[in-house]
């Protein structure tokens, strides 16, 4: 039976959703060449073909001929330029864009990433400009605040705040923001007052803000008592690590019942060969096109793919997906029972997909910064070239450290271990689980990583 284009469409975001993207991206492809002037689906077309790693920029550009005012559009098309290779292009794309429209925080958001993937210093300088331009803009200022705060420049960052509060006085907004500097800069040390005044607002944000500064107090019950009501809600992936770290503080056995005891980290070796091992390196280094981490990543001292990995129809990351899916159901199968409620064993088990997936190249003094993935279910780390031993430095130099708080909170917790690292090996762990990387001496730790996609949950 033929297909209409409306149908096709229908079926390539299907497929795209059960992750065939190289059928979604054929698919979309036979729409597109049925319905040309249908503007649904040429955006599509044009997302489908850039999350596929293709060539999008100009189906982005035919897309927006047909949605010229739609800034969403400019943005993609912006990225797309950016990952053909076209990084001037995508950097005049976005001026010219933030020129006619100076208050469109997102393009700011953009511009940034260009500028800081690109290894630019002055990676705010469009927000400087946009507030200069326009002071009465208090969303430019707090966006711009968020991405000195995300870059831990503290300093520029309470002088964008200090200007706010001149301009717009005792705002609720700047109340949140100050109280959010005082805890994460460091300012406001161990005060106990910092958030107070601020008991009514209902804001996870500012609610984690609040548990890493309770927990930083050494005032755990107190963490628990704001971590606990969202353990049921939707922002709840965010609050299980923090839970873990107030419940151990606290002696609460609910610790082993969310870490596992002995804990659900485990290792997998020999996933891929040596030749294997060496051809994806070579793939992977191709990939590697960013000149610096960023803003929002744990990656310290190297560089990151830009997009879902997995996605790419090179056959050697496709097999790679392969070997890595069969890794995942075998660490699965060894799960304990089902617990309903629980982040990694209230959920069903059938339906592996993959939320992201990313490559990391790691030089020397290179680490990972201890954190968590609120959008996964399990996570992971493959190494596929590692320096030498004497290179890497004395142990556990380069090994991946898993239960490890964040060394910013300052808690007398150590990590629940530290895993040798080794080419091949591919190490499993709950996504709500605080890991690492120990820095290194000297040379390069090229890896892969991948978040599984929460499935559905099981019903108690």
């Amino acid at each position: 039976m033929t297909l209409t284009a409306p149908e096709l469409l229908a079926r390539a975001m299907a497929l795209r959703e059960m992750q065939d993207m190289a059928a979604a991206l054929a698919t979309v492809a036979e729409a597109a060449a049925l319905a040309p002037a249908d503007a649904r689906i040429a955006l599509a077309h044009a997302h489908i073909a850039y999350e596929c790693w293709q060539p999008a920029a100009d189906l982005f550009a035919r897309a927006q001929r047909f949605m010229p005012a739609d800034l969403a559009i400019t943005r993609s098309h912006a990225l797309a330029l950016h990952a053909d290779g076209e990084w001037l292009a995508a950097e005049a794309l976005l001026r010219r864009s933030l020129a006619a429209h100076p208050g469109w925080v997102d393009g700011h958001k953009v511009l940034t990433t260009l500028s800081v993937t690109g290894g630019a210093d002055a990676f705010d300088a469009s927000f400087a400009e946009a507030v200069a331009a326009d002071p009465a803009n208090l969303a430019l200022r707090l966006a711009w605040f968020h991405t000195l705060a995300t870059a831990r420049c503290w300093e520029q960052a309470r002088a964008v705040l200090t200007d706010a509060q001149a301009r717009f006085g005792d705002h609720r907004a700047l109340r949140l923001l100050n109280a959010f500097y005082l805890a994460e800069s460091g300012e406001g040390g161990h005060r106990a007052d910092l958030f107070d005044g601020l008991e009514d607002v209902r804001d996870v944000g500012l609610d984690l803000a609040r548990t890493r500064h309770s927990l930083r107090c050494g005032q755990p019950e107190a963490a628990l008592a704001i971590i606990e009501p969202h353990l049921t809600g939707p922002a709840a992936r965010s609050f299980w690590p923090y839970a873990s770290l107030g419940w151990r503080l606290a002696g609460d056995p609910r610790s082993h019942w969310l870490d596992g005891d002995p804990v659900f980290t485990t290792h997998q070796d020999d996933v891929l060969t040596p030749d294997e091992c060496a051809t994806l390196a070579t793939t992977l280094r191709r990939l590697l096109v960013l000149q610096a981490p960023y803003l929002e990543q744990s990656v310290r001292g190297g560089v990151q793919t830009d997009r879902h990995l997995f996605f790419n129809p090179d056959p050697v990351i496709q097999h790679l997906r392969a070997r890595v899916a069969d890794a995942v159901a075998r660490y699965i199968a060894t799960l304990p029972a089902a617990v309903p409620g629980h982040p990694l064993l209230g959920h069903a088990r059938d339906d592996v997909r993959f939320e992201g997936s990313w490559s990391v190249l790691l030089r020397s003094q290179g680490f990972h910064a201890s954190h968590t993935h609120s959008r996964g279910w399990i996570s992971s780390a493959l190494y596929i070239q590692l320096p030498t031993a004497e290179k890497l430095g004395a142990a556990p130099a380069g090994w991946f450290s898993h239960g490890t708080p964040p060394p910013e909170l300052g808690l007398n917790l150590s990590a629940y271990g530290h895993m040798e690292v080794k080419a091949a090996r591919l190490a499993l762990f709950p996504s709500t689980m605080w890991h690492g990387t120990v820095p290194f001496d000297d040379g390069e730790r090229l890896t892969v990583a991948f978040d599984v996609k929460v499935p559905a949950a099981i019903q108690g």
